[in-house]
């Protein structure tokens, strides 16, 4: 089953659970009730909202990943649930024990798909799908000569300029730069708390990366697996700009919009449905990873 994600951003709003539903009030009146077991991401994004602890209690025990966000409206923390999978321990040992070999080959097939997304969403026409597919090409284990900044130097100019509109001239990939910076913010956002809630879900430590080690990210697998599923949003992004031009503030409909990235198909090694679900082969195929089964990660087409 496809499970929903769920996005609170009016004020007022409060949130219960009452057997086995969460429960949206506002003003006293309750407004809409959907049950726990159906949500896998619940997003709050107004500093207004109020909930019960068993708001939490209850979505974490189902599964779910929850998202809060501060005032300027980016993430500020995420909650995972801690017992997602039977064999959690022995996943985790597994992933602990993996050989830095391991962990660079699989970096490399990380990025090499994120380029080559790149290169795609450029177009065959671009001036910049050529490099874009040499560097790919160039990509060594574990990316010691960085090919990854290097694709991205090429891809962000190619990428703004394929927008179409004159008042995105000289926009550059910032995270506090002018729009459609703020799209690919909200966007990348969701993709890592689902991309962190599949990893969960296979049983693996979203804390400990396999090229990602900063000490204070909680998430750093969970940055790792984003890579290549990054280009969804990016493509979501520009189908929002060409048809509503420049976006200074996210409303809700390009909010829906954005969240529509994780319900799209996808193919990934012969599956073809749902990203959302999608992801959790990714993260199944990454655990086999570790222990030797296969070489290769279920990555998916673009």
């Amino acid at each position: 089953m496809i499970k929903r994600i769920i996005e609170i951003s009016q004020a007022k709003t409060f949130l219960s659970i009452r057997y086995g539903q969460l429960l949206l009030s506002q003003n006293g009146e309750q407004v809409s009730s959907i049950p726990c077991e159906d949500i896998g991401i619940l997003l709050v994004d107004h500093s207004g909202v109020t909930y019960t602890h068993s708001v939490f209690t209850e979505l974490l025990s189902k599964g779910a990943s929850i998202v809060l966000c501060g005032c300027d409206h980016h993430p500020t923390g995420m909650l995972l649930p801690i017992e997602s999978n039977s064999l959690q321990t022995e996943r985790f040992k597994k992933q602990i024990e993996t050989k830095k070999p391991v962990k660079k080959k699989l970096w490399k097939q990380i990025i090499q798909a994120k380029i080559r997304h790149q290169a795609v969403i450029a177009g065959k026409d671009s001036e910049v799908y050529k490099p874009l597919m040499t560097l790919r090409h160039r990509v060594r284990s574990g990316d010691p000569d960085n090919i990854e900044a290097q694709a991205s130097r090429k891809f962000w100019p190619a990428y703004f300029s394929s927008l179409t509109d004159s008042s995105f001239s000289g926009i550059t990939r910032n995270f506090d730069g002018h729009p459609p910076n703020n799209m690919l913010n909200y966007g990348y956002m969701v993709m890592r708390a689902a991309v962190a809630r599949a990893i969960c879900s296979a049983g693996l430590l979203p804390s400990l990366g396999i090229h990602h080690c900063n000490r204070y990210n909680a998430f750093c697998l969970a940055d790792d697996l984003h890579e290549p599923f990054r280009g969804f949003v990016e493509l979501k992004v520009r189908d929002i700009c060409k048809n509503n031009g420049y976006v200074e503030t996210l409303t809700q409909d390009i909010k829906a919009s954005l969240l529509e990235v994780l319900y799209e198909e996808v193919t990934i090694a012969g599956y073809k449905g749902p990203l959302m679900v999608g992801l959790h082969r990714t993260a199944a195929s990454l655990y086999r990873c570790f222990t030797g089964e296969q070489n290769e990660l279920d990555l998916p087409e673009l």
